[in-house]
């Protein structure tokens, strides 16, 4: 029984003596030598949505996946692809919500629209409210 309950607890304990964290990603905090690349990516992950803080850029953040998109946009961009495509890729892999560009898809047309049916409706009903005469 005493063996029981010590395997049981070192079996417990094994995830704490895990490794937390993978080694940091290679060019997270490093600037990429040529200024007009560092630029490019400065700029493309001032736009690009921390999946982990979810109110920051990945250029903000300090959590680990931000570090690691980070990285992998420095490398994409010293590699010679486009700003865009490499949007296009993180958007593929993380979904819309990645990126803080807005869409235009149909599905989110409503979306877009509403705002302008509730100024329309709005003005609809001041308009009858200041029409309206006093007998």
């Amino acid at each position: 029984m005493k063996m029981l309950i010590a395997m049981s607890l070192a079996l417990a304990a094994a995830p704490a003596l895990a490794q937390t964290a993978l080694p940091p990603a290679p060019w997270a905090d490093r600037q990429i030598p040529d200024a007009d690349q560092e630029r490019a990516a400065k700029a493309l992950m001032e736009t690009i949505r921390c999946l982990t803080c979810q109110s920051q850029s990945i250029a903000d953040s300090n959590a680990s996946m931000a570090a690691d998109m980070r990285s992998q946009i420095r490398e994409r961009i010293m590699a010679g692809e486009k700003p865009e495509a490499i949007r296009a890729w993180l958007v593929s892999r993380y979904g819309d919500w990645v990126s803080y560009a807005p869409t235009a898809d149909p599905i989110l047309w409503p979306l877009w629209a509403a705002p302008l049916i509730l100024l329309a409706l709005g003005l609809f009903l001041v308009r009858g409210r200041i029409g309206r005469k006093k007998p």
